[in-house]
């Protein structure tokens, strides 16, 4: 029996030792030398696989059409007062909702975008500079060249995030080009029992969606077209086995819940003695 007690009283003095950090590691701008630690370390310059996106099925994209004409311009909903609808767009955003639901053209199942005057172009398998060759060429039509500018790009990034994600759900982010971490950084990151090593990415094609697993754990990441999400990707996080299992996500709570349950049988056998 008191050999039991030492062990308990051991564990007790290793989970109050391991539970302390100490400041050294936690404050910022400390006079240190470089034998301390090295300042900084660099790794080798990898380059992106920054491969050109094909507008795809639900894509939402922003077309501007700006002429010398007034009366076209108000028929693309360029007149004056769109400096208050740009006020509410940015208001939109800052609420975070998506701004360009409304006022931007929503790639329907046939791969079609409707617009004032031109009616039905099909935007589907066309990078955005090619589409904006293409309204172009329909809107020398009724205008000379030299007196329009057309200018498309994606209404931003939506993407979804499920699983083991510290803030799941639907995102918008207003930029051309984002990284699988910013995204995961978008969702809160990801949770303890998170597995990095197998993160399912689900990815729009003109022929259908395909399913890949990624490894995050790899920097090789960087290099790959897996780097850079694209609209509509789905990311879901699996869990780790350890959930099924009940114990603890680190070792501490793994160590606490082992401390507890010797606590219980102590206690039975002290009352049985």
């Amino acid at each position: 029996m008191k050999q039991l007690n030492r062990l308990f009283f051991t564990l007790l003095i290793l989970i109050a030792v391991s539970s302390c950090v100490s400041n050294k590691k936690i404050i910022y701008m400390q006079d240190l030398s470089e034998e301390d630690i090295p300042l900084f370390t660099e790794s080798e310059l990898v380059a992106n696989n920054t491969a050109e996106y094909y507008l795809q099925y639900n894509d939402v994209v922003d077309i501007n059409v700006s002429t010398t004409s007034e009366e076209l311009n108000k028929i693309f909903g360029i007149a004056a007062g769109n400096q208050t609808q740009g006020m509410n767009m940015a208001q939109g955003a800052q609420n975070g909702g998506d701004i360009f639901f409304i006022n931007g053209y929503t790639v329907d199942e046939n791969g079609i975008v409707e617009l004032p005057l031109l009616g039905e172009i099909k935007l589907l398998g066309l990078t955005t500079k090619q589409a904006q060759t293409l309204i172009e060429s329909e809107l020398k039509a009724y205008v000379n060249k030299e007196d329009f500018f057309v200018r498309v790009r994606l209404g931003g990034i939506r993407f979804s995030a499920l699983g083991e994600f510290k803030n799941s759900g639907n995102f918008t982010i207003l930029q051309n080009r984002i990284s699988i971490f910013q995204a995961i950084a978008h969702a809160g990151d990801l949770t303890t029992i998170a597995k990095r090593d197998q993160l399912v990415l689900m990815r729009q094609y003109p022929e259908g969606t395909k399913t890949f697993r990624i490894n995050l754990n790899d920097e090789r990441l960087i290099a790959s077209e897996f780097y850079f999400i694209r609209p509509n990707d789905m990311l879901y996080a699996e869990p780790m086995k350890i959930r099924e299992l009940g114990t603890g996500v680190n070792f501490v709570q793994t160590f606490q819940l082992a401390v507890t349950t010797l606590s219980a049988v102590l206690l039975v056998l002290n009352a049985i003695k």
